[in-house]
């Protein structure tokens, strides 16, 4: 058989596993349907992925958990009576003050970076393609230091968003040609985050000096100044981009069949990726208006996630788990460290994103 005919065979065969729920290759159900709305609304459910992002949520909350508890300083009981209203006044105050926003916010930054990153991902085609890496959380990051340094707090969320946005069209006009895919988006990506990391250094050379240290210790990523008001606009927020998300997920997978086929099914090509970026970089903008530009956790996580499920495409919800996971975990590593005082979070996930990268590249050389 040539190889235009087993290229012909896989796309045919792609195409009809994505209209018919049911394998072609005649091993039963692929996945279950889930019809809402008196059948409007449709959910593929693939019980692997389904148990792996249970299961990566549940290890995110036993971290968040061992973070409440930490240093002995309050008692699992005390904890548990402080979150259900019944616990000492000291108990109350650390928990519920100090080390739950924290927690909180850790949890909803980790799903949107892991989030974030799934949808660039699949969007480029390529493994690289975190906003960390192509630039957006630098640009967002641009986007709310101009607004810390010289406007008003409130509007740290939507400058970040804009400079995310604005970043992602230069990129985009930038890698025209790829059309947000391949090696040209990485690239185009890579060199504007450098020049914008070298605008962030500038914009911190021009401010007050006790602006400048602050916005220093965000550009890092960090969770240390977290307030309670943040916590439920970032959570809606995230909840909101992820239900945007989930209807263009199986649109996003079915344009890997190329833009001619997934056209035939009814896919506007254009249309679904555009719509993908503008979710991705919202999703972008709320971790980076929050807590800064956290880097590594959007480019291991849906890896990570991926090779767990054994799924294929996007795979959009694992990612957010395994996101929500990695943060937790590496902010309680940050603040246990027996260094002279906390870490940033941003220290730990470089340093642990430094780690995944060189293992990865050590088992691509072995094999």
């Amino acid at each position: 058989m040539s190889a235009v005919t087993r290229t012909r065979s896989r796309t045919r065969a792609r195409t009809e596993e994505a209209a018919h729920p049911v394998s072609v290759r005649g091993r039963g159900p692929a996945h279950r349907t889930l019809r809402l709305a008196s059948g409007r609304l449709s959910l593929r459910i693939r019980p692997r992925p389904l148990a792996v992002t249970l299961l990566l949520t549940l290890l995110a909350a036993g971290s968040g958990a061992l973070a409440l508890t930490r240093d002995g300083l309050v008692p699992p009981a005390e904890v548990l009576g402080a979150l259900f209203g019944a616990g000492s006044e000291q108990a109350a105050f650390v928990v519920l003050e100090l080390r739950l926003p924290r927690v909180a916010l850790g949890l909803v930054v980790g799903a949107a970076l892991g989030a974030a990153g799934a949808l660039f991902q699949q969007l480029s085609r390529n493994p690289l393609g975190s906003p960390d890496i192509v630039g957006f959380n630098s640009g967002a990051a641009t986007g709310a230091l101009l607004v810390l340094l010289h406007g008003d707090p409130a509007y740290v969320a939507a400058g970040a968003a804009g400079g995310g946005l604005a970043t992602a069209v230069i990129v985009q006009l930038l890698a025209r040609r790829g059309s947000f895919r391949g090696n040209r988006l990485i690239l185009a990506g890579i060199a504007v985050g450098s020049l914008l990391t070298s605008v962030n250094s500038y914009l911190l050379t021009r401010a007050a000096l006790d602006h400048a240290q602050s916005a220093q210790l965000w550009l890092i990523g960090s969770l240390g100044s977290t307030e309670r008001d943040q916590i439920l606009p970032a959570l809606l927020a995230l909840a909101a981009l992820l239900l945007l998300a989930l209807p263009l997920v199986r649109r996003l997978d079915l344009l890997e069949m190329g833009d001619e086929a997934a056209g035939g099914l009814g896919i506007d090509a254009g249309r679904t990726r555009v719509l993908v970026l503008l979710v991705a970089v919202g999703l972008s903008a709320v971790a980076v208006s929050v807590a800064g530009p956290i880097v590594f956790v959007a480019l291991c996580a849906p890896q990570l996630a991926r090779r767990l499920s054994r799924g294929t495409g996007t795979g959009l919800l694992p990612a957010a788990a395994m996101g929500a996971l990695l943060l937790s975990a590496s902010d309680l590593l940050a603040v246990t460290l027996p260094t002279a005082g906390p870490l940033p979070v941003g220290v730990v996930t470089g340093a642990l994103g430094g780690v995944y990268l060189a293992w990865l590249l050590g088992r691509r050389q072995r094999g």
